[in-house]
């Protein structure tokens, strides 16, 4: 990221002018996507003028780098707050492996519906997106709280409890053994039974591939 996309260039506009543009933007480009998204859209959901953005962003591709990496890092640090949570102290790994998983998929909800929403228009139009955005995306998200979760995972297999010999490997199995669960059953019409046998088959389904 650069200087720019950091703060406010000389002259700009005050700090909360920004936190409007950052969220306008997310809803923005969480709806229409990175190529449809227009900066004249963006200036009227955040209830600031066009000049105003640029102001802060060089232009839209700077501007989505900014609200990628914010948003990604926000999510982020919840999913990893979680990790620390739920697998500091592992007393029973199956139940706990499953609370793991359910307090996962609440974190995927509500709040950080936008994020993920924004995350599936980045996957549905790749090519058209700036690469700097697409690393600093998976740098200040998915690779920080994959290693987070390989090194709780790590810990795990070092008490002898699982059998991880490649812990970065074993992360990304769990994560998507307990998250593509969720995609069909919809942020507002979740079956919180189906939920939970689902989430603990993904339970078992890792134990059978990791359990020693």
């Amino acid at each position: 990221m650069t200087e720019n996309s950091k703060g406010p260039r000389p002259g700009g506009g005050l700090p909360d002018k920004r936190r409007a543009i950052l969220s306008g933007a997310l809803t923005l480009f969480a709806r229409d996507g990175y190529t449809r998204a227009s900066l004249d859209a963006i200036a009227a959901a955040a209830g600031v003028s066009s000049r105003t953005i640029y102001n802060h962003f060089t232009d839209k591709a700077q501007l989505f780098e900014a609200v990628i990496q914010e948003s990604s890092g926000r999510v982020a640090d919840a999913q990893i707050a979680i990790i620390d949570r739920q697998l500091s102290k592992i007393v029973d790994l199956e139940a706990d492996l499953v609370e793991f998983g359910l307090a996962w998929l609440a974190a995927m909800d509500s709040s950080a519906a936008p994020h993920f929403a924004l995350v599936r228009q980045i996957n549905a139009e790749l090519e058209h997106i700036p690469r700097a955005a697409i690393d600093a995306w998976r740098e200040s998200g998915p690779y920080r709280v994959r290693s987070e979760l390989a090194a709780r995972l790590g810990r795990i297999g070092d008490s002898g409890s699982l059998r991880i010999p490649d812990p970065d490997r074993a992360a990304v199995h769990l994560m998507l053994l307990i998250s593509t669960v969720y995609l069909p059953l919809g942020a507002d019409h979740r079956d919180e039974k189906e939920l939970a046998a689902m989430v603990s088959a993904g339970v078992r389904t890792f134990l059978h591939g990791f359990q020693p």
